[in-house]
């Protein structure tokens, strides 16, 4: 079978493995049977390459119930491939390519060449080589978590062990099997490349574009809370925040939101992904905009009335990041997320004081003072709402909702039925429907008939 038959990386069957900026000649393009890689910088300089590592997923963040409105203007502004994922189609991208798949497998890729490379590269030290090896492990760890979410049902503890997850790649081998391993397999692959590396990270990083313990730790917490381990989930979240805990004061920026923080100098920010999205414009679904309470500072400054999207007006609200242009919203692990992380945990173990002085602990940052009040709960069940509320106002726009609705749907008391038109059609997504595990594209499973297609 030829090279190119076996890729699921990329579409072309050739590797590059270039960075952004210094990069030589010889590892422009990967020669079969070769060693391009030579030195232990050049690894290094591999995970530094934003291009290709900053970049999150697209899908979860469209077909999600954040995201859309009626408005004709705005569903006629969809590319193909989009108006498919939004209104949950058979197959996303027919015999096109996956720019999610690839895009996760190209990581997968460069970090199994440094995982297995940079232990016998030259001129570096043990403890510069174990720290590189253990950076590829975070981002590695990150990709699977996504993919397995993304094209596999969602982690039930008694059907993990035998639902198709996605192909596991652990080594830089253009000709391994691409059977799927179960969802409990890619979820044990996330903790253990996540557990390996964290001895070899420090607490923080440079940049927050490099992984660091506390990335690890917030990734740790977020796979435990998909997979209902709430012990843990609570666990990870504080190791996160008891190393990285400040956030942003909505109230200073208000009035000057040209001064936030940028991505790498975000604070809250523990790993630096970004939804690297098919539109520029993302119209909030109605029902997560009455979500909003007079003074929430997060509707002020990010979002925007649809009329100030002047390549494609529509009637309603778009998510709007102030000096945020070609992006979209940041979805790595950050602050505010292990917070409601750690809260909702709380809320579940009965600590319904717990939980709600976690979530006014995030609040008060994000109300104006006149409009500021602590919120209150007289049970548990009451502040676990709370929480999910908060999350969907707090992560709007990253995609996390898509995951959470696949969560919550697993418990009767918070699944819901999702309705949306497109193109004067009504489309429905019942609780854990097949179309919740997004399609493989056709293609890759003509050229590797071992991967076996979801349901739909």
């Amino acid at each position: 079978m030829s090279i190119i038959n076996r890729l699921i990386y990329f579409s072309l069957g050739s590797v590059l493995l270039c960075w952004s900026t210094g990069c030589r000649d010889y590892v422009e393009v990967t020669p079969i049977g070769k060693r391009a890689l030579v030195n232990t910088s050049d690894y290094q300089q591999l995970l530094y390459n934003a291009n290709d590592f900053q970049p999150s997923a697209s899908f979860p963040a469209y077909t999600s119930d954040d995201y859309g409105i009626s408005d004709t203007n705005f569903e006629t502004n969809m590319n193909k491939i989009l108006g498919a994922a939004y209104s949950w189609a058979v197959t996303f991208v027919g015999d096109g390519d996956d720019q999610d798949w690839e895009r996760f497998y190209k990581q997968i890729y460069v970090c199994n060449q440094i995982i297995e490379g940079v232990p016998g590269s030259a001129g570096g030290t043990a403890v510069q080589k174990d720290l590189i090896r253990a950076e590829a492990q975070v981002h590695r760890a990150y990709a699977y978590l996504i993919l397995v979410n993304s094209y596999a049902k969602h982690y039930n503890k008694t059907t993990a062990a035998t639902d198709p997850g996605v192909p596991v790649l652990l080594r830089p081998d253009l000709y391994a099997t691409l059977n799927r391993a179960s969802v409990q397999a890619v979820y044990e692959q996330v903790i253990a490349d996540l557990e390996a590396a964290i001895p070899a990270l420090p607490d923080h990083a440079i940049i927050n574009m490099v992984p660091s313990a506390t990335a690890a730790y917030g990734l740790l917490a977020r796979a435990s809370l998909y997979m209902a381990d709430y012990t843990n989930a609570a666990r990870y979240a504080d190791s996160a925040l008891t190393r990285q805990s400040t956030l942003l004061d909505l109230r200073k920026y208000v009035d000057n939101v040209a001064t936030l923080p940028l991505l790498y100098q975000d604070p809250e920010v523990m790993l630096a992904k970004e939804v690297r999205g098919m539109t520029q414009v993302y119209a909030l679904n109605p029902a997560l905009v009455q979500l909003f309470t007079t003074g929430d500072l997060r509707y002020t400054i990010f979002t925007a009335d649809g009329s100030n999207y002047g390549w494609a007006p529509f009637n309603g609200r778009g998510f709007w990041r102030p000096m945020l242009t070609n992006t979209g919203a940041w979805t790595g692990p950050g602050v505010a997320e292990m917070m409601l992380i750690k809260a909702e945990c709380e809320a579940r173990s009965g600590k319904t004081a717990d939980a709600l002085s976690l979530l006014n602990a995030l609040r008060v940052k994000r109300f104006t003072a006149e409009a500021y009040a602590d919120l209150t709960a007289a049970t548990p069940e009451d502040a676990l709402r709370l929480v999910l509320n908060e999350r969907r106002r707090e992560l709007m726009g990253t995609g996390l909702r898509w995951f959470d609705q696949k969560r919550l749907n697993l418990e009767p008391a918070f699944a819901i039925t999702v309705t949306r038109t497109y193109m004067g059609k009504t489309y429905t997504l019942e609780p854990n429907s097949n179309r919740y595990v997004f399609p493989i594209a056709t293609t890759y499973i003509q050229f590797n008939p071992e991967i076996s297609q979801n349901p739909r």
